[in-house]
């Protein structure tokens, strides 16, 4: 697996987009910190970028070089090649070479001009999101051999979770305001990758009060550490769990 990992990642360095999304964040970074003096407000503004830009390009990135990679796959599955060895192959070295990025551009800045305790917290949310988005991009292109379709189905997996799936909470909320909603509104948040990395960054950033009543429950909860193990859990779980199905659909699919 480490030498199909290695040119698979060989691969990915020479397309050089791997250095241009480095160059995108680094650049974004270095200009939020310049622009503002205050690095609090640096850090929402950024934030802000990094929920929408870090899973669309990695789950964009992930999906596009699986389908250009078929050809290779399928000559590695006429070896005596295990399919599932191929398959993490695959996964590990585009979800390294995309943390890589993410590690250089967004988290070697913070910690050198803006080290506080929510740093720690944002740079793990950024690497476990580029993750969750990497592991959907595999289920969607391994669900279609139609390279559109499975682009398709990554951009309507980014867009659900970036804008539908809000409106869908906020509609209920909105609906049902006169109950109390606190447990609830956490069970959604748990649903949604992209929420539960931002609320965490929120609360360790102090803007709990922006969320009102709801606010103080998430900072009761998420700024325990039972709350901190319970959202880094989900996360892990919306990587491996998208990423099993994956797994199961490649190993049965005939290519």
């Amino acid at each position: 697996m480490i030498r199909i990992a290695k040119y698979v990642l060989y691969d990915i360095v020479r397309n050089r987009f791997i250095l241009l999304y480095t160059l995108l964040l680094l650049t974004v970074t270095l200009s939020m910190y310049s622009l503002d003096t205050d690095p609090g407000k640096s850090t929402l503004s950024l934030l802000n970028i990094i929920l929408l830009v870090v899973p669309l390009v990695s789950i964009i990135f992930t999906t596009i070089h699986f389908f250009n990679s078929y050809e290779f796959i399928e000559l590695l599955l006429s070896q005596p090649v295990n399919r599932k060895t191929i398959f993490f192959a695959e996964f590990l070295s585009i979800a390294f070479a995309l943390s890589c990025a993410f590690l250089i551009g967004v988290a070697l800045p913070m910690v050198l001009l803006n080290f506080n305790a929510s740093t720690p917290y944002l740079i793990m949310a950024g690497l476990l999101l580029t993750f969750v988005f990497v592991a959907l991009a595999f289920g969607a292109s391994v669900s279609t051999r139609d390279k559109a379709k499975g682009i398709g189905v990554a951009l309507l997996f980014w867009f659900y979770f970036t804008l539908i799936y809000d409106g869908f909470v906020l509609y209920v909320i909105y609906s049902f305001s006169d109950y109390p909603l606190e447990k609830v509104t956490l069970l959604l948040v748990s649903l949604n990758p992209i929420d539960l990395a931002r609320i965490i960054i929120l609360l360790k950033l102090d803007l709990s009060a922006l969320m009102g009543y709801t606010g103080a429950f998430y900072k009761h909860f998420f700024g325990s550490s039972m709350g901190i193990a319970y959202s880094f859990s989900f996360l892990i779980l919306w990587t491996v769990v998208p990423l099993m199905l994956a797994m199961r659909r490649f190993t049965r699919k005939d290519i």
